[in-house]
């Protein structure tokens, strides 16, 4: 197993002591994991911030088991590891201060063909915040450009949604381990988006959701992005970590205004007043990428298709899948992989907003 490249990469970073910053400055003197742990005391020393305790650990490291059953793991759950030596490897992410070693990857999208825009917001969002979230997420995915967010509740989730109606690409990055998905409900969420795109984490797997993964994760969404979109956010929102981030990491910051009478917008407001650029349309977004100004007109943007606002996940999904033509329950169930039951109440309340109608025998088709 130690032949496996993976092998070091994993081990290195489970040294005690070595982080994002450490690493980095060992892989630019040693040029790869291995050749780390075939490096000298003295040598490992003069790499600037490496204490002697961290050294001797990287000297007397012995095989590691619990490094071989996650890569055994990794196979098994079709994981890629994407190391910043990979061509993969997103670009941007690369030029900050701390980027991630590595990355845990699920789906075949790339992050090197096409700008990436990150949307994050309210997990609590009102129905405002997700319908302007999935119009700008559309918009911005049919003229090409990468959606990223964190896979959160509320304006996360929105952004997914509206990149996987335009049929475009999106990425969610995770505060936990690539099988913990994290909100549950979102688990078919996640098949979708590694349909055409990506879903990443930096934790290994089997990592728990914990609060103070999340600051770390979302310094990965900023430096992901040209840009970050936030929509509703709080004076005390997680969301303004990522604005800051993005800030320090030299990404444009872009703020969706609200009511003002809602606090759910008070800190997007403050941003706007701190010079953040105010977003009505995707244009707005779109003219700050270079080449991609003349690309849509303002007066012509595509809306989101007025049935898909306001849907919950499963109902998106089903809504999309009716898309070709009518469908009997049975091969809905198995598209979806929810239970008869659920699959029932979803096509039920479907039929009640006029989003499809049930014809005889029992299919189901779009209105």
């Amino acid at each position: 197993m130690a032949e496996d490249p993976r092998y070091a990469w994993l081990t290195l970073s489970r040294i005690p002591g070595i982080g994002p910053v450490l690493y980095r400055r060992l892989l630019e003197k040693f040029q790869s994991p291995d050749q780390v742990f075939k490096a000298g005391l003295p040598d490992l020393l003069s790499v600037s911030g490496l204490g002697e305790k961290a050294a001797r650990a990287i000297v007397r490291s012995k095989r590691n088991e619990s490094v071989e059953r996650e890569i055994e793991a990794l196979d098994r759950l079709g994981v890629r590891l994407v190391t910043i030596l990979s061509p993969d490897y997103p670009p941007l992410l690369a030029r900050i201060y701390d980027p991630p070693p590595f990355l845990y990857c699920l789906g075949s999208g790339s992050l090197r063909d096409r700008p990436v825009i990150a949307m994050v917001g309210s997990r609590n969002a009102s129905a405002y915040g997700r319908k302007i979230t999935e119009r700008l997420a559309y918009s911005l995915a049919l003229a090409g450009v990468v959606v990223v967010s964190g896979l959160a509740r509320g304006i996360d989730t929105a952004a997914h949604n509206g990149a996987l109606i335009a049929k475009g690409r999106t990425v969610a990055v995770l505060g936990s381990g690539l099988d913990v998905v994290y909100p549950p409900e979102n688990r078919n969420l996640v098949e979708q988006i590694t349909e055409k795109g990506l879903v990443c984490s930096e934790f290994p797997l089997g990592a728990l959701p914990e609060r103070p993964h999340f600051p770390v994760r979302n310094r990965i969404i900023s430096g992901l992005s040209l840009g970050v979109v936030i929509v509703e956010a709080t004076q005390h929102s997680g969301s303004l970590i990522t604005a800051r981030l993005a800030l320090e990491q030299g990404r444009e910051v872009f703020a969706v205004p609200g009511s003002v009478e809602s606090f759910k917008s008070s800190g997007t407001h403050g941003l706007i007043k701190q010079g953040a650029k105010l977003v009505e349309r995707a244009q707005d977004i779109l003219e700050e990428i270079p080449g991609y100004a003349a690309q849509t007109n303002p007066e012509s943007e595509t809306p989101v298709p007025a049935p898909a606002l306001g849907l919950s996940a499963d109902q998106l999904r089903i809504w999309g899948l009716l898309a070709d033509g009518p469908k009997q329950i049975d091969p809905l169930v198995r598209e979806t992989g929810l239970a008869v039951g659920l699959l029932l109440s979803h096509l039920l309340d479907l039929e009640l907003k006029g989003v499809i109608k049930q014809l005889p025998g029992k299919f189901f088709e779009r209105k």
